[in-house]
């Protein structure tokens, strides 16, 4: 291969099942991109030690991106250190890694979405009020998973009154349950509506009249946050409180990194929300990975040369891999592509 790829891939609905959170179908092809020794960097919303879970059952060593781009961890001796120096970044010694920090810290995040609940009324419930109990019935989490999840360090998830997260919380605690059936609860009419237009559930009718409309919550919100300095985000499963970082500041760094030791590289980016647009924008060749009902979720801004896969989560992930991975065309080669779906 004349230049190198690197893989710079979401996890939740892109690299993990939506649902169950597996990667089955992407096994085949993570033990091809080993074997050429092609690195695969995990961008995601998830924590530090829930995104070092699952880099070690993908059987992954390379650095990884947490909480929105919040921080970067690097494994100890993987970039000389004179990169860093010659890249213009500075990092910090934290354990077995080179971090750079690049989020606002979580207590403030966590003061400030306080503060914003209480100026606009608004009821939110972020990963700061829950018990892991609860974060596990609205995410499909196990229970040590739903633990990892709330060792929160730059990002706040959340969400509003009106939602099915909400609605379920609120069920839960007033009936003094540990478990209700979740699966049961999330099947109705929403999560197609989400999937289709993209955007967060409207108004709906649910027998007791209309839910509160989520976007027009979240244009109140908004405004407020960007007072602070912070930004908010839609992801895969929830809305995301942040400072000024995403991933796309910290994929640019990292590509820095990788073309100063290896030279020329093709960065290929691989998401299915709002919240990875940050990251599609910066890379060569970026795709959109379908959700589970095959829709594509509208995103932020516009590239010509966006793929979309046909097939969701995993398989779609596994999809573009291989189709970048057996092309031979010199638009591939030089990082360049045309817009469309790919079908192999």
């Amino acid at each position: 291969m004349a230049v190198r790829f690197v893989i710079f891939s979401d996890l939740d609905a892109t690299l993990l099942d939506h649902e169950t959170y597996g990667f089955q179908p992407a096994r085949p092809v993570l033990k091809k991109l080993k074997k050429m020794g092609i690195p695969v960097v995990l961008c995601t919303s998830k924590t530090r030690s829930e995104t070092e879970a699952i880099a070690t059952k993908l059987g992954l060593n390379h650095p990884f991106i947490v909480e929105n781009g919040g921080a970067i961890f690097i494994p100890e001796g993987y970039f000389a250190d004179s990169l860093f120096k010659k890249a213009g970044i500075s990092i910090v010694n934290k354990g077995k890694y080179r971090l750079i920090q690049l989020g606002t810290p979580y207590p403030r995040l966590r003061s400030i979405f306080k503060a914003i609940r209480e100026a606009v009324g608004i009821r939110m419930l972020g990963f700061g009020d829950l018990n892991a109990d609860e974060i596990a019935a609205i995410s499909g989490l196990g229970q040590k998973q739903a633990e990892l999840a709330r060792k929160r360090e730059y990002d706040e998830p959340f969400f509003l009154e009106g939602s099915p997260e909400f609605e379920l919380i609120e069920k839960k605690r007033k009936s003094g349950q540990s478990r209700i059936n979740e699966k049961a609860f999330f099947e109705r009419p929403a999560e197609s509506e989400f999937c289709k237009t993209g955007r967060r559930v409207t108004s709906i009718i649910d027998g007791k009249g209309a839910r509160p409309d989520q976007n027009t919550l979240l244009s109140k919100i908004k405004p407020i946050a960007r007072r602070y300095g912070l930004r908010i985000t839609a992801g895969g499963r929830f809305y995301h409180l942040t400072g000024d970082n995403d991933k796309g500041r910290a994929v640019r760094r990292l590509k820095k990194l990788y073309r100063l030791q290896q030279g020329k590289i093709i960065a290929i980016g691989l998401g299915d929300s709002a919240n990875d647009w940050p990251m599609l924008k910066v890379v060569d060749l970026p795709v959109l990975v379908a959700r589970p009902d095959g829709r594509h979720l509208k995103i932020p801004g516009k590239r010509k040369d966006l793929l979309r896969t046909t097939r969701p989560g995993s398989e779609g992930w596994a999809q573009a891999v291989n189709f970048f991975l057996s092309s031979r065309v010199s638009s591939i080669r030089t990082g360049r592509a045309t817009a469309g779906r790919i079908n192999k």
